[in-house]
C-alpha cells in the first residue's frame, strides 16, 4: 500500500456510520424530482430539495430542453472562450442581466464555479475580501484561492463587519461577499445595513442570490430587489440548480466588471460551456417565474404553515424566515438517527453534521417547494413531531 492509500485508509467515519445503519448520503432516487419520489421501491415525501418553485417537472421546461438538444446536440465540446458560445447563451445572459437589474451577465457551467472563480479573481494582493462566517462553501473556496487579504465577520453581525472594515486601508478595494439567504440556516442577510456600511467605508458588495431567486423580490428577482437595493450592490450571483430547475450559474454586474471576468475568470475560460438543454431550461424557467406568480405566493403560504407548526411543537429553528427551515439537533449521532427514523416514516430530509457545521450546531434541513400541498406539509409536520418526541427533542 502506497503512502497516499495508507493515509486515506485511516478515514473510516463513513464505514462506522454505515455499520450503525444510519448513513444518510447518496440515497438513490428512482423517479423524477417531485414532492414525492421513489427510493428503494417506495414513495417518500421530498422535503430535501432546493427546487423552491417546483419547476423541475414543468412540461414547458422539459420541452425546451428536448428541442434545444435536437437543434444544438447534447453539448458544446468547448469553452465559451473558444468554440462553445451559442446564440442561446447570449440570449440567456441578456435576459438574466435584465431580470436582476444589471448591465451584463456571464453564465458558468456550475454555480460553484461562479463563486470560486469570481471571488478569487476580482481583487489583488493589496485588496480585501470580507465574508460572513456562514457563507456558502463555494464562496469559501473562492476566498481560499484569492491572493487578497481575507477577513471574516460574525454571522449577520454588523458590528463585527464594521470592525473588519475599519481594519482595511482606506484606499484599497474592499469586497464584502454575503449570501442573500443562508443555505443551511434560512435567515436573510442584513443587506440594508451592509449597504450603509459599504458607503461609509467605500466598499463593494457581492450578493449570492442562489437561495433567494424565485423566493424573494418582484417575480422572484431576489433579495437585492426585495430590499430595493439592486443599484447599491455591485455583483449579483445566482445559480440555475434551484428555482431555475437546471444546472449552471451566473454573475451579473456592470460592463466593466463583466468585461474583466470574461477574459480573466479561470472556471469560465477553462470549463466547457453550459449544455444547450440546460440553457434552454433556464430560459423557460425565467418566463414561468414571470408569468406564474401564484407559485411564489403558494410557497410563502406553506412556508408560514411550516414555520408556525415547528414553533408550536417546540422545535429550535433559529432565525429562519424562508422556505429553508433548520431543525437544530446539536448532536451528530442523533441527527443521523433523526434522518433515518423520519425516512422510515416516509419523509426525506437532509442532515447537516460536522465538519460542515460545528458538532453542537448539527441540524436537519427541511425545505419547501411551491408544488407541495398543504396536506403534504401537514403530514410531514406530524411525522417530524412524532420522531422529535421519540428522540426527546420536543
Amino acid at each position: 500500500m502506497g503512502l497516499l492509500q495508507e493515509k486515506l485508509a485511516k478515514y473510516t467515519e463513513p464505514q462506522r456510520v454505515k455499520a450503525l445503519g444510519v448513513y444518510p448520503y447518496f440515497r438513490v432516487i428512482e423517479s423524477d424530482q417531485d414532492t414525492e419520489v421513489t427510493m428503494n421501491g417506495r414513495k417518500v415525501l421530498m422535503f430535501g430539495s432546493n427546487s423552491y418553485l417546483g419547476l423541475t417537472n414543468h412540461p414547458k421546461i422539459k420541452e425546451a430542453a428536448i428541442e434545444a438538444t435536437k437543434k444544438y446536440g447534447s453539448g458544446c465540446a468547448g469553452s465559451r472562450f473558444l468554440n462553445g458560445t451559442l446564440d442561446i447563451h447570449i440570449e440567456l445572459e441578456k435576459k438574466l442581466a435584465e431580470f436582476v437589474g444589471k448591465e451584463e451577465a456571464l453564465i458558468f457551467s456550475a454555480g460553484f464555479n461562479v463563486n470560486m472563480g469570481v471571488v478569487s479573481d476580482l481583487t489583488s494582493r493589496e485588496d480585501y475580501v470580507i465574508f460572513d462566517e456562514l457563507d456558502h462553501a463555494s464562496i469559501m473556496t473562492g476566498k481560499q484561492l484569492t491572493y487578497s487579504k481575507t477577513l471574516k465577520f460574525k454571522h449577520n453581525d454588523m458590528e463585527s463587519l464594521e470592525q473588519k472594515l475599519k481594519m482595511c486601508e482606506p484606499d484599497k478595494i474592499k469586497l464584502i461577499v454575503v449570501d442573500g439567504v443562508f443555505s443551511m440556516e434560512g435567515d436573510v442577510t442584513k443587506l440594508p445595513e451592509i449597504v450603509a456600511l459599504s458607503k461609509k467605508y467605500n466598499a463593494s458588495i457581492y450578493v449570492d442570490e442562489a437561495h433567494s431567486l424565485g423566493v424573494f423580490g418582484r417575480q422572484g428577482r431576489g433579495i437585492c430587489d426585495h430590499f430595493g437595493l439592486t443599484k447599491d450592490v455591485d455583483l449579483i450571483m445566482g445559480t440555475f440548480s434551484k428555482s431555475l430547475a437546471s444546472i449552471g450559474g451566473f454573475i451579473a454586474a456592470d460592463s466593466s466588471i463583466i468585461n474583466w471576468l470574461r477574459h480573466s475568470a479561470r472556471p469560465y475560460i477553462f470549463s466547457a460551456s453550459i449544455t444547450p438543454a440546460a440553457t434552454a431550461s433556464v430560459l423557460a424557467a425565467l418566463e414561468i417565474m414571470k408569468n406564474e406568480p401564484e407559485r411564489m405566493e403558494h410557497l410563502w403560504k406553506i412556508t408560514h404553515i411550516a414555520l408556525d407548526g415547528f414553533r408550536s411543537m417546540g422545535f429550535e429553528i433559529g432565525h429562519t424566515e424562508t422556505p429553508i427551515i433548520p431543525l437544530f439537533i446539536r448532536d451528530n449521532e442523533k441527527t443521523f438517527l433523526f434522518t433515518k427514523l423520519l425516512f422510515d416514516e416516509g419523509v426525506f430530509v437532509n442532515p447537516v453534521v460536522s465538519p460542515a457545521v460545528p458538532s453542537n450546531d448539527t441540524l436537519v434541513r427541511f425545505s419547501l417547494m411551491a408544488t407541495h400541498t398543504e396536506e403534504q406539509v401537514q403530514i410531514a409536520l406530524e411525522k417530524i413531531g412524532k420522531v422529535g418526541k421519540q428522540l426527546g427533542l420536543i
